[in-house]
């Protein structure tokens, strides 16, 4: 997939004032500082429309960027170590799920993990609470350019063999670079199919 044009529609933190229409939808949601900005514009090829912050915590409002007139890319706050107030934190937790249960246009989540770190209990409750719900998912590796494809390997590994103590299969997954662009093409191939496949 070419990306065309990508631009900022809308801010919220209520699911009724999202977008109408019926054009698909890829939420992009991991834990804080995981580097979702630098990889929503590393996908979009754009330096700076995703917020980047040397501080967690940045995204706190579902934020939609329309993507060549025909799909949504949404960036969901994150999870976990933001050093933000508990109200805040429930708060977001209230509109995220509200999110993944209302919003009929999502096609899948984008889980966003630190590939440098061993499985985190906070990722692995959420991927669960996706499918325990019936909530299409898939696995986005993040910062693989700090690890040599060895160690990528085994974190991965491990990964799968942690998951499949609870899963019966293991989630589709991504290995990514938002420094060198790894992973890029093979997402934007797989939303492509997603929306050729919702369309039919």
């Amino acid at each position: 997939m070419k990306i065309k044009s990508a631009k900022f529609e809308m801010s919220n933190t209520q699911v009724d004032k999202c977008p109408k229409g019926t054009r698909p939808e890829y939420a992009f949601i991991g834990r804080s500082n995981v580097g979702k900005s630098s990889l929503i514009n590393m996908l979009l090829n754009q330096s700076k429309l995703a917020k980047t912050s040397g501080k967690p915590g940045k995204t706190q409002l579902i934020n939609h960027f329309i993507v060549n007139d025909q799909w949504y890319l949404v960036d969901l706050p994150g999870y976990g170590y933001a050093k933000v107030s508990k109200t805040q934190k429930e708060k977001f937790q209230g509109f995220i799920t509200d999110y993944f249960f209302k919003r009929e246009q999502l096609t899948c989540a984008f889980v966003l993990i630190d590939i440098r770190l061993e499985p985190q209990k906070i990722d692995l409750d959420f991927m669960s609470f996706l499918g325990e719900n019936g909530i299409p998912f898939v696995m986005v590796f993040t910062k693989s350019d700090k690890l040599t494809l060895n160690k990528i390997n085994q974190n991965i590994a491990f990964y799968h063999k942690t998951m499949l103590e609870f899963w019966e299969d293991f989630p589709n997954y991504f290995v990514t670079s938002a420094e060198n662009g790894m992973g890029r093409e093979d997402i934007l191939l797989y939303i492509e199919q997603l929306n050729v496949d919702s369309a039919g």
